[in-house]
């Protein structure tokens, strides 16, 4: 009976060994595709291949009651605490990437982002989908979002189901690190992985 009980205790640790391996082995082999073009805050387009930076990526869509503003807020508090190193835009930026852009016309960012108090600049870029070419441009968020492991699903009433994390990628945009969004959003943890890859 007690070999009974090893062998199970053996197969379920190894097992749980496994699943832990996979999602560290996918994460840390995750990379935003370089070639993805989008349309910012300004109806302009970024590249993700364009700056070669450390990039800190929250995806939002406006009309979220919780989660999303509680990290954009916290990130407006980080961004304070990077401009008081000289590093905000020298060698990070933020990327906001709506996961709603039939709704997030670059209009309605900004908007979003005078609510917030954060300035129109090239060093928080907000990203949405060109009216235009909107389900081509969705696809690309989508792309964009899977490559993180960011997962998301409108169920038809324009509250959307979505992972919790944000996304520190490298100057290659390869993922370094995840942290969680709105409550559990520890900025001071983010702001010391940020420094720690700068220096």
């Amino acid at each position: 009976m007690k070999k009974i009980y090893l062998i199970c205790s053996l197969a379920v640790f190894l097992l749980i060994t496994a699943g832990i391996s996979f999602f560290l082995i996918r994460d840390a082999s995750a990379k935003v595709p370089a070639n993805i073009t989008l349309m910012d805050q300004n109806g302009e387009p970024f590249n993700f291949g364009r700056d070669k930076k450390l990039k800190l990526v929250e995806f939002i869509y406006t009309n979220c009651p919780d989660i999303c503003p509680t990290t954009t807020q916290k990130m407006v508090q980080l961004k304070s605490d990077l401009e008081k190193n000289n590093v905000f835009g020298n060698k990070v930026e933020f990327v906001t990437i709506t996961i709603d852009p039939y709704r997030d016309t670059p209009e309605v960012l900004q908007k979003y982002m005078n609510a917030f108090g954060i300035t129109n600049s090239d060093n928080w870029i907000f990203l949405t989908g060109d009216q235009e070419n909107i389900k081509a441009d969705q696809a690309k968020i989508r792309e964009v979002a899977e490559s993180l492991q960011f997962q998301y699903k409108d169920p038809g009433n324009g509250q959307f189901v979505h992972t919790s994390f944000t996304y520190l990628i490298d100057e290659n945009n390869r993922y370094i690190s995840k942290f969680p969004m709105g409550g559990d959003f520890d900025k001071q943890k983010v702001y010391e992985e940020i420094m720690d890859e700068i220096n």
